[in-house]
């Protein structure tokens, strides 16, 4: 079917205090086991692309951009393209034209006059384009090898009256907060400020995203749900399925060469994984 919009399907999750699942993807392999995740779970889904992934691929956005939107024209549910942590103006700006509607402008890690003047700028840019834009205040730490911060360390959490004045001088559609979570996280303990994360939703009127899920337990998941949060990003939890699978099968089979029949593994155990998480965040059965 038609790509769909990032900003439909955040919506309709946030009128219904529910969460559309969005999953960073670095290979062609992440890209049909999120789509064929997503079919299994009969849900809507988001395929983000984040500036380290492309990075990885040489610094060329579209081989990877191109591949998700005509994985997402063929899928069985609705698919929307999401351009992730993006610091560099000039991805930004190949953000339309490689099929995203959406993008998060990452200036979280300078000071907040500066993270906004950044923002602000990109979010003017984007909407001049139809773009909707996601950012994010407070930090979580875990990106690009750093560790992650201590959840009570001074600026590390979103605070609701800085958000609130935030969203309203940068003009952007959804912010992504900082309330315990991390990125890059392998276990799954984190702990999150629910009370926090009322407040947040109190006074914010844009819909709330959680960043670093995958280090955060189901019931967590799910109570963070129904306190606002409307758009929940998972990156690493894929890279441990995948990972775990093709170790286990290539201890099974060392003498296996053909990358074919290890990567189906991992796709598939990427696929189960991405079907559990859309399961859990939705509540279908």
């Amino acid at each position: 079917m038609p790509l769909v919009t990032t900003g439909e399907l955040v919506t309709q999750a946030a009128a219904e205090r529910s969460a559309v699942a969005a999953f960073n993807v670095i290979t062609l392999e992440h890209v049909e086991a999120v789509v064929a995740g997503a079919e299994s779970a009969g849900s809507p889904v988001v395929l983000q692309v984040s500036e380290n992934a492309v990075k990885f691929r040489y610094g060329r956005l579209l081989p990877l951009a191109r591949a998700a939107v005509t994985a997402a024209e063929r899928a069985d549910v609705p698919v929307a393209l999401h351009l992730d942590h993006v610091q560099s103006d000039d991805l930004l700006r190949q953000a339309p034209a490689a099929g995203f509607s959406s993008v998060m402008y990452d200036a979280a890690r300078l000071p907040y006059l500066d993270n906004l003047a950044a923002t602000k700028a990109a979010a003017d840019w984007a909407h001049a384009q139809g773009l909707w834009i996601e950012a994010e205040l407070g930090r979580l730490g875990g990106k690009n090898g750093e560790p992650p911060l201590d959840a009570h360390a001074p600026g590390a959490r979103t605070d609701p009256a800085e958000a609130h004045a935030f969203v309203a001088d940068s003009g952007v559609d959804a912010l992504a907060v900082a309330i315990g979570s991390a990125h890059a996280m392998t276990t799954r303990t984190a702990a999150l400020d629910h009370t926090l994360l009322k407040r947040l939703s109190a006074a914010l009127d844009v819909p709330l995203v959680l960043h670093g899920s995958s280090g955060v337990p189901d019931g967590e998941l799910t109570e963070a749900v129904v306190g606002g949060i409307a758009k929940v990003n998972v990156g690493t939890a894929l890279n441990l399925a995948m990972t775990t699978a093709i170790r286990e099968f290539l201890a099974a089979h060392p003498d296996a060469v053909d990358s074919r029949t290890y990567l189906s593994v991992g796709r598939e155990a990427m696929a189960r994984a991405v079907a559990r998480i859309i399961t859990l965040l939705t509540g279908t059965p």
